[in-house]
């Protein structure tokens, strides 16, 4: 399968460096730009920034434990890897990601930082590109991934 979204490198590096920036500002953002709520608004969004997180930790952990051998910062499949369809595989193609996705949202809302959900949401969209072009490699790869995609969700389980 081709894709337009670019290599960004041989085995996708740059999507690493990009990736690695954009979690950067997650973290220093809100200290830049402080918070935008409180009382009331700041105990329910720290309660449901406070889940979203420890979902997205647990989702991302899963994720790290199950991929084993196979795992890798950068988008294209190790040499000698295999197809992960166990643990939150089978839920989500990447749990990783999608951990990572909602502790980001998490982060924004523990913070009560705009700034902060801001740039969660262009991580979503930086994870839906990767991904993407993650998936354009790994159906190379692997004779079984389409039908593994038809029925897996991508990023968030249950959601998208």
């Amino acid at each position: 399968m081709t894709t337009r979204i670019p290599s960004l490198g041989p085995r996708g590096e740059g999507w690493v460096i990009l990736q690695f920036i954009l979690l950067g500002l997650l973290v220093v953002v809100p200290f830049w730009a402080g918070g935008a709520w409180d009382r009331e608004a700041r105990w329910v969004t720290t309660l449901i920034g406070g889940l979203l997180a420890l979902g997205g930790g647990a989702l991302a952990g899963a994720g790290l434990l199950h991929l084993g051998e196979s795992l890798t910062p950068l988008p294209h499949p190790r040499d000698g890897s295999r197809l992960v369809e166990t643990g939150a595989y089978r839920i989500v193609r990447h749990p990783i990601y999608g951990g990572i996705i909602l502790g980001s949202f998490g982060w924004g809302l523990l913070t009560a930082s705009p700034a902060a959900i801001g740039i969660a949401a262009a991580i979503l969209v930086f994870f839906r590109l990767k991904s993407g072009r993650e998936e354009a490699w790994l159906r190379t790869r692997y004779a079984g991934y389409e039908a593994y995609a038809t029925r897996t969700r991508r990023l968030v389980p249950l959601l998208y």
